[in-house]
């Protein structure tokens, strides 16, 4: 079963790499855009074929590695 994970910084962490991306794209002529806050995405497939055990066994992933919980927050979709 593919679980999918979305990470991303909590509201309040400054956020650099979506700050220059948000800058890029000011210069490229995208005036209207105020903020970009960027993530990780992820797509595990895994041995199991009980959506909620997949999920269950996708957030231990999350909080053992895919996400840092003092900074961001993760999503399974």
């Amino acid at each position: 079963m593919k679980v999918k994970v979305i990470v991303t910084l909590k509201n309040g962490v400054l956020d650099p790499q979506g700050k220059a991306i948000q800058q890029t794209l000011n210069s490229m002529g995208f005036l209207n855009v105020n903020e970009v806050r960027q993530g990780k995405y992820f797509v595990i497939d895994i041995k199991e074929n009980d959506e909620s055990k997949a999920k269950i066994k996708a957030e231990d992933m999350c909080k053992k590695l895919l996400a840092n919980l003092v900074i961001e927050d993760y999503k399974i979709v």
